[in-house]
């Protein structure tokens, strides 16, 4: 059983069909469905069940993925530990970042951390909270900032953490208040990012406990763009404090949502089960670990 055709039937996963998981693994999408074949002729049972365009696990797919998230998690270990013999004048931080926050929290720290270890490659993905921790879970990255709760597998470090703030369309925002519930904004459309988001997770949630469903009316993975929609009268949206004050223009009123449950806690996050590199180490004392 090779390594290789493990990843292949993980990314197949992932990504929900051959042809977006062969681009992945720069392969074309007939290596990638030779692969899933040849794990299931050895296992000796289908792991996918194919209907139409899609496919599902079956039960047995279910075990072998599991246990393939383990075995690539494994081998990145072992690579970084590897690295870690020639001590950081090399090796590599592998680092995922979602896209609310990381340029004005992260940035600065980069500068640092290059300074102090040129020799260090960082590889760096970027995506919502969701995917991060997917992608950590399987060892493909051995950091990820995500925010709190964080699951039981998971060490974690606080990085930063601020109330959340709604951006209303000024002409919406009558009369004009510094504070909010969320009972306050449910006749108001929603602009919320993409699926993935932790961001839309707490809202939603809150909202549903409060007994109403948003009118969501647009979705997207871009700050600049959502605060556009915003500035156009569209709907109201969601930010940090700091983000959002760095938004701030006339066309929008700022208002802090006053339920505690909706604060955004920024945490760098690790796999308690996972071995960490001196790169990811380094990284972790520049944040201000101990």
């Amino acid at each position: 059983m090779e390594l290789r055709t493990l990843r292949a039937f993980v990314e197949v996963v992932r990504q929900g069909g051959f042809s977006q998981a062969a681009k992945v693994v720069f392969a074309t999408q007939s290596t990638v469905s030779k692969a899933v074949r040849h794990l299931e002729d050895e296992i000796g049972a289908p792991l996918l069940d194919r209907i139409g365009h899609r496919s599902t696990l079956t039960a047995v797919g279910e075990v072998v993925y599991r246990r393939a998230l383990r075995m690539l998690a494994e081998r990145d270990d072992l690579t970084a530990e590897l690295d870690d013999l020639r001590g950081l004048r090399s090796g590599t931080l592998r680092l995922g970042l979602p896209p609310v926050g990381s340029s004005t929290l992260f940035a600065p720290l980069f500068a640092t951390y290059r300074q102090r270890y040129p020799g260090v490659e960082i590889r760096l993905v970027e995506h919502g909270s969701h995917r991060l921790e997917e992608l950590l879970r399987a060892g493909e990255i051995e950091l990820a900032a995500s925010l709190l709760p964080a699951a039981r597998d998971f060490h974690w470090q606080a990085v930063r953490s601020e109330p959340m703030t709604v951006l209303i369309p000024r002409a919406q925002a009558r009369p004009l208040r510094r504070t909010t519930e969320l009972t306050a904004l449910k006749e108001l459309p929603f602009v919320l990012f993409e699926e993935g988001f932790a961001i839309n997770r707490m809202i939603l949630e809150l909202c549903r406990r409060q007994g109403f469903e948003p009118k969501v009316i647009a979705r997207s993975s871009q700050i600049d763009f959502i605060v556009e929609l915003v500035s156009a009268g569209l709907g109201v949206a969601f930010l940090p404090r700091m983000i959002a004050r760095q938004q701030a223009r006339d066309s929008i009123h700022l208002a802090q949502l006053r339920e505690p449950e909706t604060r955004w806690q920024l945490a760098m996050m690790w796999r308690r089960e996972g071995y960490l590199s001196h790169a990811a180490r380094a990284w972790l004392h520049i944040l201000g670990k101990p």
